[in-house]
């Protein structure tokens, strides 16, 4: 089922909350900005936030061939119904184009958060009844269920916030056949105190979410590692950051452990509400 789909989205995107504005006013810088990451080789791009697939429209218009995702979307956030409805008119404009990634996101940040994986299953029912086929869709799945949910009812998993062993394991669980596309930080800073400082900053609401937290105490971390801010050994297990052939490596690491796709997320200091666009240069080209 998702081996057309890997092939669509190769092996690198790029994961951004900016790209996902609704700003009228950045339309015409996101539009430039999705055909210079097409032009840079980047198969697919990841909405971050809450994103939706209305938010995908202009990256789909300003280029040919890129695939687009949310990643995630809500589905506190967003009604099923309003969701599949999104997703055909997005699907009529773009054929092939655009991929639903799917979330319960986080309990602090959803006040309807209840029985999570309960609620996907029916959000998922809601989804067949209503025509959106499994293979558009994709589950950000930490844990042991929601992974083997994605590989019955998805098209696979985008993982956030992971390591290449949580990698190894979600590929035991998914099988060969579903996508597993984590979501990787890229730090393109040598000096380590830069680097870790600049990773902190990204991380510290992540540290306050126990999805995440669980998910990193099941890999071996311990509370410990989530004081001031997250420890080196937390740090580096998350982050690709260093010169050329260390983050070359660290993104190598993810793909030993069976990712197919990798959603980069350029951690530089550019502010969120800007585009990162010297390190998304960069990044391709120690890439290539």
């Amino acid at each position: 089922m998702s081996t057309a789909l890997k092939d669509k989205v190769g092996r690198y995107g790029i994961w951004n909350v900016g790209l996902r504005s609704e700003d009228p006013d950045q339309r015409a810088a996101i539009a430039d900005a999705a055909a210079e990451l097409e032009e840079l080789g980047y198969g697919a791009v990841w909405l971050g936030g809450n994103s939706a697939a209305a938010n995908a429209l202009p990256l789909l218009e300003a280029t040919s061939r890129l695939t687009v995702g949310t990643s995630i979307q809500s589905i506190w956030q967003h009604d099923a119904q309003d969701s599949a409805a999104a997703f055909a008119e997005v699907e009529k404009a773009h054929p092939g184009r655009f991929q639903l990634g799917l979330g319960v996101s986080h309990a602090k940040l959803a006040e309807q958060y209840r029985r999570p994986y309960s609620a996907l299953v029916d959000y998922l029912d809601a989804l067949d009844a209503a025509g959106v086929p499994v293979e558009r869709r994709l589950l950000a799945a930490l844990g042991p269920r929601t992974l083997k949910l994605a590989a019955d009812r998805a098209a696979g998993a985008i993982p956030y916030l992971v390591t290449p062993e949580h990698t190894a394991q979600a590929r035991e669980l998914l099988g060969e056949g579903p996508l597993l596309a984590p979501e990787l930080k890229v730090v393109p800073e040598t000096d380590p105190d830069r680097a870790r400082a600049l990773a902190r900053e990204v991380l510290a609401m992540y540290l306050a979410l126990p999805n995440y937290t669980n998910s990193w105490l099941r890999l071996g971390f311990t509370e410990d590692d989530f004081a001031s801010g997250g420890s080196d050994r937390l740090i580096d297990a998350l982050y690709a950051w260093g010169d050329e052939e260390r983050i070359r490596a660290r993104v190598d690491a993810f793909f030993d452990a069976g990712a197919d796709h990798i959603a980069l997320q350029v951690v530089d200091g550019t502010p969120p509400d800007r585009l990162p666009l010297e390190g998304w240069r960069r990044v391709a080209e120690l890439l290539t």
